[in-house]
C-alpha cells in the first residue's frame, strides 16, 4: 500500500429533524418555547485509508456508517472538520471544483434496484456517468466501454436493452458496480452491497468486487454489519457506536485481540460452527438515542466495565500499539 489516499480529520455531522415552526413549539415550565431536535450523527470522527486496502466500518445500524460514507463523498456537507483526497482538502469545495473528484469516489448503495432508474435500459444506465465526466468520446467508444465492463462484471452486453426489473437481486447488483466502474474510479465506497442479497449470491458479488480491486488497483471503504464478511476481505477495520470510533485495527488484529467492550460483544454473537456460545457477552440497557448522547463515553451506559471517568470525560482514540487505536479509558 502507498501514501493515505483518504484522510478524514475530526468530522462532525447534524441533522436538524425539528419539523415546520409549529413542530418546533413547546411548553416547558409555564413558557412557550421553540425547540430545536438535533441527530448526532458523526462525532469527532479522524481516520486514514491507504491507497488499495479495503477499509471495512461495522456498527449497529443507526450508528453513522451510512453517513459518513455520504458526508466523505460530499452528498451530506459536515458541520466541521476536514475531508483530504490525494492531499487536497475536498468539504469546503464547490460543486464545480468538485467535478474532478467525482469520478475518482463512486458508490455502491446498498439497495441495487432503488439505486437504478426503472424507465432507463442498462445500456442507458452504464453511459450516463461516462457521457457526463468524458463529453468528448464518441458513441463507439462508449458502446465498447460498457461492453468491457459488462462482461467484467458477469453480465451480457446483449442485456444492454433490459431494464432493471428484468434482472435478479444479484444482477442488479452487479450492474450497480458496473455503473461505478464506468469511469474507472481510484475509491469505491460499497455501503452494505450484499445485505440485500441470499447468501449464495453474496459471496459472488464479494468475489467479484475483490477481482475488480486486484485488476483496477481500487481502494474500497466497505460498510457493512456483518463480521463474518469483514472478517475475510478487510485490510483494516474500524468499529462504530453512536457516531464515534471506538476501535480502529488491522483486521486480524481486530478479530484476535478485540479492547474495546464493544468491540468484544460484537465480536462475540458471530455464529461459529460447532462452537458453543458460551463466551457471548449479552450487552445490558437500551441503546441511547443520538439526539440525546449522554455525557462522556457515549458507551458507557451500557458498559460492564464503567467508572466515574467513563460518565464524565470523553476518551479519545489513542494507539494502543501494532496500529491498534481504542477510545477507552481502560
Amino acid at each position: 500500500m502507498n501514501d493515505n489516499l483518504l484522510t478524514v480529520n475530526n468530522l462532525v455531522k447534524r441533522f436538524d429533524i425539528s419539523g415546520g415552526f409549529l413542530e418546533q413549539l413547546a411548553f416547558e415550565n409555564g413558557k412557550l418555547i421553540r425547540k430545536h431536535t438535533i441527530v448526532r450523527a458523526l462525532n469527532d470522527v479522524s481516520f486514514t485509508i491507504s491507497s488499495g486496502e479495503t477499509f471495512s466500518v461495522v456498527g449497529e445500524s443507526g450508528c453513522g456508517k451510512s453517513t459518513l460514507a455520504r458526508t466523505i463523498l460530499g452528498l451530506y456537507p459536515p458541520e466541521s472538520g476536514e475531508i483530504y483526497y490525494s492531499k487536497k482538502r475536498i468539504d469546503n469545495l464547490s460543486s464545480n471544483k468538485m467535478l474532478p473528484y467525482r469520478s475518482k469516489m463512486q458508490m455502491i448503495f446498498q439497495d441495487p434496484y432503488a439505486s437504478l432508474n426503472p424507465r432507463k435500459t442498462v445500456h442507458q444506465t452504464l453511459e450516463e456517468p461516462i457521457l457526463f465526466h468524458k463529453k468528448s468520446i464518441s458513441k463507439k467508444e462508449v458502446r465498447e466501454k460498457i461492453s468491457e465492463v459488462m462482461m467484467q462484471v458477469g453480465i451480457d452486453p446483449l442485456w444492454g436493452r433490459r431494464y432493471p426489473h428484468e434482472f435478479s437481486g444479484g444482477q442488479r447488483q452487479r450492474i450497480s458496480i458496473a455503473r461505478a466502474l464506468m469511469v474507472d474510479p481510484e475509491f469505491i465506497v460499497a455501503d452494505e452491497p450484499v445485505s440485500a442479497l441470499d447468501v449464495s449470491i453474496q459471496a459472488q458479488i464479494l468475489n467479484l468486487l475483490m477481482d475488480a480491486q486486484k485488476e483496477r488497483g481500487l481502494t474500497y471503504m466497505f460498510i457493512t454489519h456483518d463480521l463474518s464478511v469483514v472478517e475475510h476481505i478487510s485490510t483494516r477495520v474500524a468499529v462504530m457506536y453512536l457516531g464515534v470510533l471506538c476501535e480502529l485495527a488491522p483486521a486480524k488484529e481486530l478479530f484476535t485481540s478485540p479492547k474495546h467492550p464493544y468491540t468484544q460483544a460484537l465480536l462475540s454473537a458471530i455464529p461459529r460452527v460447532g462452537e458453543q456460545r458460551s463466551g457471548h457477552i449479552k450487552l445490558r440497557g437500551e441503546v441511547p438515542t443520538p439526539i440525546n448522547l449522554p455525557s462522556g463515553c457515549v458507551f458507557s451506559a451500557r458498559c460492564p466495565y464503567a467508572s466515574e471517568i467513563c460518565k464524565k470525560e470523553k476518551p479519545q482514540l489513542k494507539n494502543v500499539g501494532n496500529n491498534h487505536f481504542i477510545s477507552c479509558f481502560l
